[in-house]
């Protein structure tokens, strides 16, 4: 007698992606894909209608990234299982998601050889965080103070060449202010200059070029 297969629900935004990950699950008769979706907020709508055993998510997606909607569907279902999948190493957003809720978080470089393992100790009850992102999570505890919402969006758009004039502009505050943000930013940070900064910021993971530059 066969036991009950793990359900699984897929969520990344490059539909390419989504049909990889379905043909890791194709030959394994343990596992069974109920559905998909290509953004955090699909995966909020559609999570009542399939309530799978376990939903891998993407961390960057639009409208609603990985650990935003992993935050809302725990909210609402406590007993969800939730794999992240990222391509960062970096500790911060680790921290962010485990702070969510997420069960689970691995390297999408790592999915074809861990993704079952990891999926079926998420199953059983089990926390899976990758040792590599584990190492990364532990570093990052040791950086200080985080910085806030507004210092983050300060170094994301130092982090595209914005002087504090033009930061300055775009959030709708004085280049005082800014200049303010940025030494608060490279005192946290440990940071020597702004440019230090960038990289220390891109290294924990506490931004993302591509969103930056966006």
């Amino acid at each position: 007698m066969s036991s009950k297969p793990i359900t699984v629900f897929i969520v990344d935004d490059h539909p390419l992606f989504r049909q990889g990950l379905h043909s890791i699950f194709k030959d394994e008769p343990d596992f069974e894909v109920i559905g998909e979706a290509g953004t955090g907020r699909e995966a909020v709508a559609q999570y009542l209608t399939h309530q799978p055993d376990v939903i891998v998510m993407d961390i960057q997606m639009p409208e609603l990234d990985g650990i935003e909607a992993t935050a809302v569907i725990r909210k609402y279902f406590p007993l969800a299982r939730i794999v992240i999948l990222t391509t960062y190493e970096g500790g911060s957003h680790a921290l962010r998601a485990i702070k969510a809720g997420a069960a689970g978080y691995m390297l999408k470089s790592k999915v074809r050889k861990d993704l079952l393992d990891v999926i079926r100790a998420v199953h059983a009850g089990e926390q899976c965080i990758m040792p590599v992102v584990a190492v990364a999570v532990t570093a990052h505890l040791g950086h200080g103070e985080p910085l806030t919402s507004r210092e983050l969006q300060v170094i994301e758009l130092a982090a595209v060449g914005k002087t504090n004039r033009l930061i300055g502009v775009q959030l709708g505050i004085s280049e005082a202010t800014v200049s303010t943000h940025m030494r608060n930013v490279l005192a946290k940070m440990g940071a020597n200059d702004r440019t230090h900064a960038v990289v220390l910021a891109l290294d924990r993971g506490l931004i993302d070029f591509r969103k930056s530059a966006t």
